[in-house]
């Protein structure tokens, strides 16, 4: 799966957010300054070409949303990532993690049942 530029993965993350909306519902999620509405229009026309979103014709207008999942698509990258960064070793890039990022200690404390989870599942 590619890797989106900046400004698509922006409007993904609106497309996600609101499941299905129509090009005024996009730009409202925008802060000032919003995108012209032909630059809105290319990037969901971009979107559409690449295979992450569709759309439902309702007279003149479009309702978008997303084809690709927003899980899948960041886990593609995080993946990509571990075997770049981090030598294909999820337990390298789950150490670097918690040592370099700025979790709390309940955040911490929330990770440690999520993996004692994961040890349960196995």
């Amino acid at each position: 799966m590619i890797k989106l530029p900046q400004t698509e993965e922006q409007l993904m993350e609106y497309i996600w957010e609101l499941e299905e909306a129509f090009a005024k519902d996009l730009l409202e999620k925008y802060q000032d300054p919003k995108p012209a509405q032909t630059t809105l229009a290319t990037l969901l026309k971009r979107l559409a070409e690449k295979g992450f979103i569709d759309y439902k014709t309702f007279g003149n207008s479009r309702a978008y949303f997303p084809i690709i999942k927003k899980d899948d698509y960041f886990s593609t990258h995080v993946n990509k990532m571990v075997e770049s960064f981090f030598d294909n070793s999820a337990l390298k890039f789950a150490s670097f993690f918690t040592r370099k990022s700025k979790m709390t200690k309940d955040e911490l404390e929330e990770l440690k049942k999520i993996v004692e989870d994961q040890l349960k599942k196995h």
